[in-house]
């Protein structure tokens, strides 16, 4: 599937590849799954049409906000957007640092 838009990501929808800002991020906090426990975190994924929810898990957690980023291959499952084991994250381009 090409890129899409925000606005087009549908419930059910695989192969969704999309890119956009974390607009917001919560806390990281550990959820026991059944391989132990694991980092998670939600975010909010947006572009110029809208927004949605993007579960982040172990290493997807590092993402900040303000980060411009691609979801390669994700899945949508109730109204959030997922990166599985066949997904990426890729960082495109790094929140401004903090200044002074």
């Amino acid at each position: 599937m090409g890129q899409l838009k925000v606005k087009d990501i549908m419930d059910q929808m695989e192969h969704v590849n999309v890119e956009g800002i974390i607009a917001s991020k919560s806390d990281r906090g550990v959820i026991n799954t059944r391989f132990g426990g694991a980092n998670f975190a939600k975010a909010v994924l947006a572009d110029e049409t809208g927004e949605i929810t993007l579960n982040l898990w172990r290493e997807q957690t590092e993402v900040k906000v303000g980060d411009r980023v691609r979801i390669e291959n994700g899945f949508a499952k109730f109204h959030e957007l997922n990166v599985g084991r066949r997904g990426r994250i890729i960082i495109i381009k790094e929140s401004p640092k903090d200044r002074i």
